[in-house]
């Protein structure tokens, strides 16, 4: 707090001193909370990122597409799969093939995770050691 020692004569007198316990008071609030806040947003667990490779898939003729619609149908190509039994049976005879042909999944925008996933979780059980999944550009505008 300012406070104005001995008499300088009147009550109109202008004080022309700069009261700066304010400022100060402000820029150590600041500065507590920058040393708080600064470690914890700089110390992170380093890891390397997998680098973006998006590049458009070469469509071959042993390339298996598996496809989910937005219902959760799935197709072994245009082929209707019968059920999980059907489709792990196709995946095991394509499994043991060297080399192994590429698995594509397509899966609808509407169609529920759970659906594609199942179908992730028997190719891994089946052993296909690469899947890829075929995608849309976003339409820009």
């Amino acid at each position: 707090m300012g406070m104005s020692v001995g008499d300088s004569g009147g009550e109109d007198d202008v004080v022309s001193a700069i009261n700066t316990t304010p400022l100060v008071d402000v820029m150590l609030v600041l500065l507590i909370i920058f040393l708080i806040t600064i470690p914890v947003a700089t110390h992170t667990v380093k890891v390397n990122l997998p680098k973006d490779l998006n590049q458009p898939t070469q469509t071959k003729n042993g390339n298996v597409v598996l496809a989910v619609t937005d219902n959760g149908q799935a197709y072994w190509d245009e082929t209707p799969l019968k059920g999980r039994a059907d489709l792990m049976a196709r995946l095991e005879k394509i499994a043991v093939m060297q080399p192994q042909p590429q698995i594509q999944i397509r899966g609808d925008m509407k169609s529920r995770y759970e659906s594609v996933g199942k179908l992730i979780a028997a190719c891994q059980e089946a052993g296909i050691a690469h899947i890829d999944f075929i995608t849309e550009k976003p339409k820009d505008g």
